[in-house]
This record gives structure tokens, C-alpha cells and sequence, in this order.
């Protein structure tokens, strides 16, 4: 483990294999190599025969902001079929962590944007600070929560995720619990004491048959992603990151300037 690491993992003595996000100075922010280095770090935790619960944690303020500003910028640049592979990447990020076997618990607080809300959607427990607030703030950008999007549907469920998709607005911890997103909302002292009484309560149940019953979840799940439905996604955000749309939201955002669109019409 590494300190200067974007991220890493830690396999305790009781089988609590604990993967932090170690970004804080940009938020915990995505870019294409903390993505490939959180899909190793899963499948590390996944492989190790001692893992019976795995952590997703973060350090700084936030939880996670989303997506890098600097690879945002590479990305509008890139071609099509290079945007197509860091969507797809993005998507294996998250059926990794979907589907890891083991049970999953999100500690999240501050700030959980975008792919942050995507993580938090693929993991069986999620527990927030009360000082949380979240956002899939893509259209803002005149892009989309693509990569993100089967995993938050089903969390959060077809109806939620229709206003949060296309309004782009905010929204506190306590609503992200009424619709689903988190199951419990502590004060941010609470919030280390709250992760390790269910982690405690976890590691007391029979570990093969925590696995038999998420995968159960898993099997009876209506809202499963498919090769076709990854790659429909995938598609989506490649196409919107290289739209004049998706470049101009882009742009005012990092000029932090209106963009053209709010514009029409006046």
C-alpha cells in the first residue's frame, strides 16, 4: 500500500478487504488510469481467498466528483473508437464491482457525482454522512450518465432515475435514502462507527451463504446488464463526448461560462 497511490487496497485480519479512493486533491476524480487501477484492485480483492466483505472507501472530503477535468479535456478531443474504449472501461469498472461475490458496503461523504453515484449504485450497502450530496450532473455538460446508467436504474428505480437523469440537480443524503441510492444516513461523526457496526454484523453471518444469497438478488434481479445493453451505453457517451453539444458544455464548463444552449432564444 502506498500513500501516494490513486488508490489501494487493504485485507484485514477478519477478511475486510478495504479499497480506497486516494484522490483527495481533485475530489477522488476519475480518469482512465484510476478506473483500470480500481478494476486490478476488485478483482485482487475479489481472487484473495481471505476477502469475505469488501469496503469502498475514499479519503479527502468527497467520496467521489466524478469524472477528471484533464481527461474529460483529452477525451473530447479523442476519436470515436477512443472514446468507445473508455466507455467500455468505465462499464467494466462497474460490472466488476456489480458483480463482485463477496458482500460490498459504499462509506461515502461529501461529494458523489457522476461515476461516484455509479459506484455507490453497484454496491450492496451504502452508508452516508448526512453532509453528502449527490448529483448526476452529465447534461449539464450536454452529456449523459451512460456508463453508469443500468446500475443506477436499478437502484434507484426507473422513475427517480428519469427526473435525476435529465435534471441534472442536487440532492442531499436524506433523499438519496428516500429513493433508494443508500440505505442509512448518519451524522459525519457517526459515520466510521456506523460502517464497522455493519461490517461486524456482516462478518457474524455464514460467508458462502452471504454469495448464495446476494447472488440470488443477482439471478432475480429483472434489470440485469447484458453485453448488448453495455455496449448500447457505451455507444451513447461516445457519441455525445464527440457531438458539438457534448464540446460546447465542455467548454463553458471549464471557461465557467454560460453554455450556447441556455443562450437560445434570447
Amino acid at each position: 500500500m502506498s500513500a501516494e497511490a490513486a488508490a489501494y487496497l487493504d485485507i484485514d485480519s477478519r477478511g475486510v478487504a478495504t479499497i480506497t479512493l486516494n484522490r483527495p486533491d481533485v475530489h477522488n476524480a476519475f480518469d482512465d488510469k484510476l478506473i483500470a487501477h480500481l478494476i486490478d484492485l476488485i478483482t485482487q480483492a475479489r481472487d484473495d481467498q481471505r476477502t469475505r466483505v469488501l469496503l469502498l472507501a475514499s479519503t479527502g472530503k468527497s467520496f467521489s466528483a466524478g469524472a477528471d477535468l484533464g481527461w474529460m479535456r483529452r477525451m473530447a478531443d479523442a476519436t470515436r473508437e477512443d472514446n468507445l474504449r473508455d466507455a467500455r472501461n468505465l462499464a467494466l469498472l462497474m460490472e466488476t464491482l456489480n458483480s463482485f461475490p463477496a458482500p460490498t458496503i459504499a462509506k461515502v461523504q461529501g461529494a458523489v457525482m457522476g461515476g461516484g453515484v455509479g459506484l455507490v449504485s453497484c454496491c450492496d450497502i451504502a452508508i452516508a454522512s448526512e453532509a453528502a450530496f449527490f448529483a448526476l450532473s452529465e447534461v449539464k455538460l450536454g452529456l449523459a450518465p451512460a456508463a453508469i446508467s443500468p446500475y443506477v436504474v436499478a437502484k434507484m428505480g426507473v422513475s427517480q432515475a428519469r427526473r435525476y437523469f435529465v435534471s441534472g440537480e442536487r440532492f442531499s443524503a436524506i433523499r438519496a435514502a428516500a429513493v433508494g441510492l443508500v440505505h442509512e444516513v448518519v451524522l459525519a461523526t457517526e459515520l466510521d462507527d456506523k460502517v464497522e457496526h455493519m461490517l461486524a454484523t456482516l462478518l457474524a453471518n455464514g460467508p458462502q451463504a452471504m454469495r448464495a444469497a446476494k447472488q440470488l438478488a443477482q439471478v432475480a434481479n429483472p434489470l440485469k446488464v447484458t453485453p448488448e445493453l453495455a455496449e448500447y451505453t457505451a455507444g451513447v457517451i461516445a457519441d455525445l463526448r464527440a457531438s458539438d453539444e457534448g464540446k460546447e458544455g465542455l467548454r463553458a464548463f471549464l471557461e465557467k461560462t454560460a453554455p450556447a444552449w441556455t443562450r437560445a432564444g434570447k
